[in-house]
């Protein structure tokens, strides 16, 4: 879940990074752990907004170089790694 407007986060800056780049790690995360997005939008497990929340969520990591070098050298993993902020919604669509 993205933080929530206002309340304790008012007046808190989220950075964000590239939407093409972030959009293409959160796709290649999904390739890596055997989740289609598309499919699971088709058959209603993600909804396209849930989809563009965790493209926007990968923007906010802190992990970007770590989430590289994961998906570097990991051809097929059974879950998404910790420092993954979209970690928990993988693993649900893997399942």
């Amino acid at each position: 879940m993205l933080p929530p407007i206002g309340g304790s986060d008012m007046g808190k800056i989220f950075p964000l990074g590239s939407p093409e780049t972030h959009f293409w790690l959160t796709r290649s995360m999904a390739r890596r752990l055997g989740v289609n997005l598309s499919d699971a939008m088709a058959d209603d497990l993600l909804s396209p907004q849930s989809y563009a929340d965790m493209v926007t969520r990968c923007r906010q990591c802190p992990h970007v170089s770590a989430c590289q070098a994961w998906l570097a050298q990991s051809t097929c993993a059974p879950e998404a790694p910790d420092h993954c902020l979209n970690a928990a919604i993988f693993n649900r669509l893997r399942h």
